[in-house]
């Protein structure tokens, strides 16, 4: 199929599932405002080229004026990986810029943690490359899906409570934002357009992990929890997802929003955290603001 068969698509056989979604994370979260140049960042799987491809047919609608440069960041791919990305940017029709990079080697010289590296490695090397371009915020492809694993990762085996933002402040890269447009988007939909459209896709293409690796990570650990959840209740990833916006502050031992700090035990001899009756000293009031334009926001 040509590129232009395969774009229509995502608007037509997936349209509710794929293009409402991701126009729907865009508005609802903001992720792209009037005169944004943005780094579309492309690994070559199928969550960041269905990015590119929806964020190509937004750019070409005009429904909201803005650049963007489609960059493939190779961190060294093998000749096979690097040339299947190429065909695919080539048949979907994607203007892509590819850069060369030695982080794969780099990660390989370190005995701990190497994904650990290699994360921190490519995510600087983006915000570099996008400041160079000119950019003010990248794009990346994480979906729905790995906004609940996140949620789920973070409570089971990092004892904390939090979520994947579906925008963030750079806080190296002054005015530079990251974005995820395809924050509401399943990936199980994902997998079906790319399948009714006969594509195939690099998956993991880490060296280090194929040497290492003969377990699977804690996600695929998440993800089989997740599989089997859904057998007796097939909403679990979307109540999941919707418990992090509805967070009852009320209801917590503690919580902070970066520094400050605040246990329910703070003001409970008093009375002041009495359902209804909470006290709005300047912190609390700050926290309130915040909720409050979340909540409008969604």
């Amino acid at each position: 199929m040509t590129a232009s068969v395969i774009e229509e698509t995502i608007c037509r056989e997936f349209g509710k599932k794929l293009w409402t979604r991701f126009r729907r994370g865009v508005r609802d979260y903001r992720l792209i405002n009037e005169g944004d140049r943005i780094a579309v960042c492309i690994s070559g799987g199928k969550d960041s080229v269905l990015m590119a491809m929806c964020l190509m047919r937004l750019q070409r609608n005009c429904e909201i004026p803005f650049e963007a440069q489609y960059i493939v960041m190779d961190p060294g791919y093998s000749e096979e990986n690097l040339k299947k990305i190429k065909d695919n940017c080539k048949q979907l029709g994607l203007p892509v810029s590819f850069y060369k990079t030695n982080i794969f080697n780099s990660c390989e010289k370190s005995p701990k943690n190497p994904c650990f590296l290699c994360s921190r490695l490519r995510r600087g090397w983006l915000y570099k490359k996008a400041a160079d371009l000119g950019c003010n915020k990248i794009a990346l492809g994480h979906h729905f899906d790995d906004v609940v694993e996140t949620i789920l990762m973070g409570m089971l085996y990092g004892s904390q409570m939090q979520t994947m933002m579906p925008k963030l402040h750079s806080e190296n890269y002054m005015g530079m934002e990251l974005i995820r447009p395809l924050y509401l988007v399943r990936e199980a939909d994902i997998t079906e357009w790319a399948e009714y459209n006969k594509l195939e896709f690099i998956r993991c293409a880490c060296s280090i992990t194929k040497k290492t690796e003969n377990s699977g990570s804690k996600r695929d650990e998440i993800k089989a929890l997740l599989t089997q959840l859904r057998q007796t209740n097939p909403s679990v990833d979307t109540n999941i997802f919707r418990s992090a916006e509805n967070v009852n502050l009320q209801t917590l031992i503690s919580y902070h929003i970066g520094e400050n700090r605040r246990h329910f035990l703070d003001d409970y001899e008093s009375g002041r955290t009495i359902r209804g009756n909470i006290a709005c000293s300047d912190h609390e009031k700050n926290t309130a603001d915040i909720l409050s334009e979340k909540k409008r926001l969604l």
